[in-house]
């Protein structure tokens, strides 16, 4: 059942992001704008549009959220092994799972740590630059 809800929903999210469907459900509004007039404007007619459009929508929220709860586990299965298989360090596999203010402290520590790096990469360049091997250093880049 899983599996074949999963292949459901990815089909139906494709078809949903579509151009075609786009333009399709812009005929379809102006269609029934058009139909108005023939109507009355009628409760009916103003009933039909929002009833339509409140069921897809609907059923649309779940689908699209089934599809994007299996590309985040799949894209954060893809990271952790990444991480796994190489030198960075192990604490950030499934740091999806921590609460704002742990992730926040990480994400902090990871932005020093950056500036660390620059600073160095900084003071590397100057040292070059002041060493006269300015033109190797733009070579490299």
């Amino acid at each position: 059942m899983d599996q074949l809800f999963a292949r459901f929903a990815n089909r139906i999210a494709h078809i949903a992001g579509s151009p075609v469907t786009f333009l399709a459900c812009v005929a379809l509004v102006v269609a029934w704008a058009i139909a108005g007039p023939l109507f009355g404007y009628s409760e009916t007619w103003q009933l039909l549009i929002n009833t339509g459009t409140t069921i897809v929508t609907f059923l649309m929220v779940f689908l699209i959220q089934n599809t994007q709860n299996r590309d985040g586990v799949a894209l954060q299965t893809k990271l952790d092994e990444l991480i796994r298989s190489s030198d960075a360090k192990d604490e950030f596999m499934g740091i999806e799972k921590l609460t704002d203010q742990e992730l926040t402290l990480l994400h902090r520590q990871c932005e020093a740590a950056a500036k660390k790096s620059h600073a160095t990469l900084e003071r590397t360049r100057a040292e070059r630059r002041r060493r006269g091997h300015e033109r190797a250093y733009s070579e490299e880049e």
